[in-house]
């Protein structure tokens, strides 16, 4: 009987070494990035902490805490790659940009989702991204505009390092 039962563990344990990584729990691709060479990359479910860094950043966007967006700020090369065109470079000048904007549209988000994805570039380099969908109000002239925002954010050691922004103007009743 003690053979058996140690036969059926051993086997059990044996088994479980042999996963294939085909089940669940697996590790799977869910898309690639394109190098600019044209070389596809494996883009996998990433790191879910890095969803709080994103949402903590978009709430200290919505109650203007600029300490905090600076906390969040990676302090080497950060940068900022605007809808329509804008480059900001260092944490100080967004923060200069935001103080500006806070201003002139007081701007105020409602996150729709949030998605981590990551992948290992050809210089072995973790990339670990956000990808967000929000509806973004302004206040311009008086007037309310409501716009639709994605951003792609590389957040690097709990840190943001970089983010696009892409939006467009919402259609009636959207």
């Amino acid at each position: 009987m003690k053979q058996s039962i140690c036969a059926a563990v051993l086997t059990f344990v044996l088994a479980s070494c042999n996963y294939n990584n085909e089940g669940e729990g697996a590790t799977k691709a869910i898309g690639y990035e394109i190098e600019d060479d044209g070389n596809k990359l494996p883009l996998y479910s990433g790191d879910m902490s890095n969803l709080a860094v994103w949402e903590e950043y978009i709430e200290a966007h919505n109650t203007r805490n600029l300490d905090a967006i600076k906390s969040l700020n990676a302090e080497e090369n950060f940068e900022v790659y605007g809808p329509k065109g804008e480059f900001i470079q260092g944490s100080d000048a967004h923060l200069e940009f935001l103080k500006n904007w806070f201003t002139q549209a007081n701007p105020k988000w409602k996150t729709n989702y949030l998605i981590e994805n990551e992948f290992t570039n050809s210089n072995g380099e973790l990339r670990q991204w956000v990808t967000s969908g929000h509806q973004l109000t302004l206040m311009v002239e008086g007037e309310e505009i409501k716009l639709s925002q994605v951003h792609d954010a590389l957040i690097s050691n709990g840190k943001v390092q970089m983010f696009y922004v892409t939006e467009r103007v919402l259609a009636e009743g959207e």
